[in-house]
C-alpha cells in the first residue's frame, strides 16, 4: 500500500524501506541522578536520525539502514553492537582509522539527565572530531544506495548538519540525489543554537536549512525550528509552545508551503512540559491542504523524554507508508512518540501493536 499525498514507491522496487543519515553517539545515562557527580552509567546507542531507522525495524518491522561513520576502536565495536541490538542494517558504515588517542576521530559522547519534577532534563555533549562529523560530499555512494538499492523513505535532520559545513554539504548532496530517484525525504530541523553558534548562529542555519528544505517532502519541526531554520514567524506563541492558535500555525505553515511547494506534509508536536515528569503531548500535521491533530494527552507521565520526537517521525512515516492517510498518521505519530518516552534511553522499545493500543485509549494493564 502506498499513500496518494506521498507516492511512495512500493516496496517491491526497493531493498529498503527507510534509510537515515546522521551520527550515532553514546549516550551516558547516570539514571534519576545527576551527570556531575555519577559513579556509573548505563550506555544506550542514539542519534536523531538513528531513531528513525532503528523505530521502522524494531517497532514497525520494517527494512531500515544508516549512513553514519564510526572509528574503529571498542567505542565504536560498542555503537556497532548496539545497532546490531536494533536490527539497523549496517552496510553503508564508513570506518575510520584511529590514531590511538582521538585527535584524529572518535565516537561522539551525549551525557543526558532525565530530570524529575522541578529538575529539567539536561544534556552535555562531548563530540567533536567525531567520525561522523567528519563526512564529507563525495564519501558516500548515493547512487548505488538510492539508485542500484532503493529506498522508499530517507530521513536526515537539522543538527547532522550543523555539524560542520562539510556534513551540511553531504546532507544537501544526499537529499539531491534521493528526489532525483523519487525517494521520500524527511527532514526535521531540530535547531540548536549552540551547534549552528560556530556556522554562522540563526543566518548561517537559514541559508543551509533553506537549501536543503527545496529537497523535503515532509518538514518536522516547531515553532522555533521553522523560524530559525527557515525564516518563518507565527504569532501568539510563548518560548515553550505550550499554547497555540491553529489558525496561526496553519497560517505560518500555508506561508512555508508557498515557498516551498515540495512540502507535502509539515508536522509538529506539541509539548507543554509542567514538569520534567508530567507533560502535556500532541501533534499537529499539515497535509493535502487540510490540519490534523492528534489525541491531546494532557498530564503524560514521562520517564525518559529524550527520543519522542523521534518516535515521533517514524510513527508519522509509518503511518502514511502503510497508505492510512494523515489523520492515522499524526495519530501513529503521537502515540509511538508518547510511548518512546515511558523508557530509558533515546531509542523506542516498544512494538505496533502497543502502539495501536494506545490509540485506541487503552490504559496501562497487564498484557499476557
Amino acid at each position: 500500500m502506498t499513500d496518494n499525498i506521498l507516492n511512495i514507491r512500493p516496496a517491491s522496487e526497493t531493498k529498503w524501506d527507510c534509510a537515515s543519515f546522521g551520527e550515532v553517539m553514546l549516550r551516558f545515562d547516570p539514571g534519576f541522578g545527576r551527570v556531575r557527580n555519577a559513579r556509573q552509567f548505563n550506555v544506550w546507542e542514539g542519534g536523531g536520525e538513528y531513531n528513525v531507522a532503528r523505530a521502522f525495524r524494531k517497532c514497525w518491522g520494517k527494512r531500515s539502514t544508516v549512513v553514519t561513520a564510526l572509528p574503529n576502536n571498542d567505542l565504536g565495536w560498542l555503537v556497532e553492537d548496539l545497532m546490531m541490538q536494533g536490527g539497523v542494517d549496517q552496510s553503508h558504515v564508513i570506518w575510520r582509522d584511529f590514531d590511538g588517542l582521538g585527535r584524529n576521530t572518535r565516537v561522539g559522547l551525549n551525557f543526558t539527565e532525565k530530570g524529575f519534577g522541578v529538575r529539567p532534563a539536561l544534556g552535555c555533549s562531548d563530540r567533536g572530531h567525531s567520525a561522523a562529523s567528519q563526512i564529507r560530499p563525495g564519501e558516500v555512494n548515493w547512487e548505488k544506495l538510492f539508485g542500484e538499492e532503493g529506498v522508499r523513505w530517507f530521513h536526515t535532520g537539522g543538527i547532522f548538519a550543523a555539524l560542520a559545513s562539510n556534513t551540511a554539504e553531504a546532507v544537501i548532496e544526499a537529499v539531491e540525489v534521493a528526489r532525483k530517484y523519487g525517494t521520500i525525504v524527511s527532514y526535521d530541523l531540530n535547531y540548536r543554537a549552540s551547534l549552528w553558534k560556530s556556522q554562522g548562529g540563526k543566518e548561517g542555519a537559514q541559508k543551509v536549512n533553506r537549501h536543503i528544505a527545496k529537497y523535503v517532502d515532509v518538514m518536522i519541526g516547531n515553532e522555533e525550528d521553522f523560524t530559525a531554520c527557515l525564516g518563518f514567524e507565527v504569532e501568539g506563541l510563548d518560548e515553550h509552545i505550550s499554547s497555540i492558535d491553529p489558525a496561526n500555525f496553519k497560517k505560518m505553515i500555508e506561508t512555508a508551503v508557498k515557498e516551498f511547494p515540495n512540502f507535502k506534509v509539515a508536522a509538529t508536536t506539541l509539548r507543554n512540559a509542567k514538569t520534567a515528569s508530567v507533560n502535556d503531548w500532541s501533534a499537529i500535521l499539515y497535509a493535502g491542504g487540510q490540519f490534523y491533530a492528534s489525541m491531546m494527552r494532557e498530564n503524560l507521565e514521562i520517564y525518559d523524554r529524550v527520543g519522542g520526537g523521534d518516535g515521533f517521525a517514524s510513527g508519522l512515516a509509518y503511518g502514511f507508508m502503510e497508505g492510512k492517510g494523515p489523520q492515522a498518521a499524526v495519530e501513529y505519530g503521537a502515540a509511538h512518540g508518547a510511548l518512546a518516552m515511558t523508557t530509558p534511553g533515546d531509542t523506542s522499545m516498544v512494538k505496533a501493536a502497543e502502539v495501536e493500543a494506545v490509540m485506541k485509549g487503552k490504559g496501562a494493564r497487564v498484557i499476557r
